[in-house]
């Protein structure tokens, strides 16, 4: 398998700059989907200004640098060291903002103030064993904490470790990482057995047009 932060490294290489600004002018926004101008927003997270929150899986920071705007304490962590440098030379100044090139697990087991809101946009809930992962954010979910993260919705058939593959050059074979796709249904089952309450996981439609691949949002509290 793939050393991680090789792969994410070659795959922000890939990955165009976030716009400037959004279709409503505005220079920072949070976007749940694949898709631009998309979705709900960081209402999904519903804490409070001065809440401290945790993008595991932050890749170029701009959702994090979102929240950090709105009031609240955005810590990003990712294994990628060229996307943390993209994030910093763009939102690096954004006070409340703290980026940390660690992987997601051991950042959780580490940490020691807790949090009260843990999110991840295609990020490290997607290619995290969740029977390690989901127990070390429960840990450091505050009493009424909210997770929230979203995915590609799984391939019909196709469930549990995945290969995610990310190309390379034309005469280089793609680079391999695992992912954990599961059904809307078996990612609440599987959050309700680590102890999360008020869970919900839905497919968001893709916006009108030819596109058909939606976007699994997953919901929870501590």
């Amino acid at each position: 398998m793939t050393d991680t932060a090789i792969a994410w490294d070659t795959y922000s290489r890939q990955r165009p700059e976030r716009r400037p600004t959004n279709s409503r002018g505005e220079t920072t926004w949070f976007n749940w989907t694949q898709y631009p101008d998309h979705g709900p927003g960081a209402e999904l997270l519903s804490t409070p200004a001065g809440g401290r929150v945790l993008d595991l899986g932050c890749g170029k920071g701009g959702n994090a640098a979102h929240l950090a705007t709105l009031g609240l304490r955005a810590v990003g962590v990712d294994v990628s060291p060229q996307q943390l440098v993209a994030a910093r030379e763009r939102w690096g100044q954004a006070p409340g903002l703290k980026l940390h090139r660690v992987e997601a697990v051991r950042f959780l087991e580490e940490d020691q103030l807790g949090f009260d809101a843990v999110y991840s946009v295609y990020g490290a809930v997607w290619f995290t064993d969740p029977a390690v992962l989901l127990p070390a954010i429960r840990e450091r979910l505050r009493p009424g904490g909210r997770l929230v993260f979203s995915q590609r919705p799984p391939v019909q058939g196709c469930y549990g470790c995945q290969a995610s593959y990310i190309p390379r050059g034309t005469d280089e074979d793609p680079l391999v990482v695992k992912r954990w796709d599961y059904e809307p249904e078996a990612w609440e089952r599987r959050l309700k057995e680590h102890g999360f309450t008020d869970v919900s996981a839905d497919v968001l439609a893709a916006p009108p047009g030819n596109r058909t691949i939606g976007t699994l949002i997953v919901q929870a509290r501590a």
